[in-house]
C-alpha cells in the first residue's frame, strides 16, 4: 500500500507593520465596537498614528494587541486596565526572551 503525499504551498501576508488599518477596519477585524477600541487607545493599550479617531492608522501589531485585550476581557473577565498591564508584561517577557537568545547566540 502506497501513500500519496501532496505538498501544499501556503501564501499569506504578515500584517505587522506594513498594513495600515483605519478604526473601522480594526473594528471589523476584531468584531468590536469603535467605543471599545477608543477606550483601548485612551488606556494606552493601543497607540495609533494620527490625532483623532477619524484619521487613526493601526498596524497588524495593533490588531494583535486589540484581539488579545478583548480575549482577556471576555474569557477571563479582566478589566481594561488589567488587560493593559497583562499586555505590558507580555511585551516585557518577549523582550527578555529576545535578549536571552541574543546572549546565548554570542556565547555569554
Amino acid at each position: 500500500m502506497t501513500q500519496d503525499f501532496q505538498l501544499v504551498s501556503l501564501t499569506g501576508l504578515i500584517l505587522e507593520d506594513q498594513t495600515e488599518l483605519s478604526l473601522a477596519d480594526l473594528c471589523r477585524a476584531c468584531a468590536a465596537q469603535a467605543d471599545r477600541i477608543i477606550e483601548m487607545v485612551n488606556e494606552g493599550v493601543l497607540a495609533p498614528a494620527g490625532h483623532a479617531p477619524d484619521d487613526w492608522h493601526f498596524t497588524g501589531q495593533h490588531l494583535h494587541r486589540a484581539r488579545v485585550a478583548l480575549r482577556l476581557q471576555s474569557d477571563l473577565g479582566v478589566n481594561l486596565a488589567g488587560a493593559a498591564l497583562a499586555l505590558e508584561l507580555l511585551d516585557e517577557l518577549d523582550s527578555l526572551r529576545s535578549r536571552v537568545q541574543r546572549l546565548e547566540a554570542t556565547g555569554r
